[in-house]
């Protein structure tokens, strides 16, 4: 099984969605955003968020390629948004800076 970040890393998409993402992430708030995308709840680790978003994202971009109509371009971006702002988090590794001894 791939890592979180080889799977990251293979992911291809077209270069307009590539783009909104990379330039969304740069306003990207984990409590706000990620609540809002993945639902209520309680909030995953990072590499669970991760996992959850890249499933999400599989199924968004499988929706495009085959023209569904209840496919939202807004909504993939969102996800790609915060999978590069939890990638991000995860490979700063702030998230074992805030975790109690």
């Amino acid at each position: 099984m791939q890592d979180v970040f080889s799977r990251v890393s293979l992911l291809r998409r077209p270069r307009i969605l590539s783009r909104a993402a990379r330039l969304g992430a740069r306003n990207y708030s984990r409590k706000r955003d990620l609540r809002r995308i993945l639902g209520y709840g309680e909030m995953p680790r990072p590499a669970a968020a991760v996992m959850r978003l890249l499933e999400l994202e599989e199924t968004l971009n499988t929706a495009r390629k085959t023209g569904e109509a209840g496919y939202s371009m807004i909504r993939h971006v969102d996800v790609l948004i915060a999978l590069a702002g939890e990638t991000g988090f995860l490979r700063s590794g702030a998230h074992t800076k805030t975790a109690a001894p």
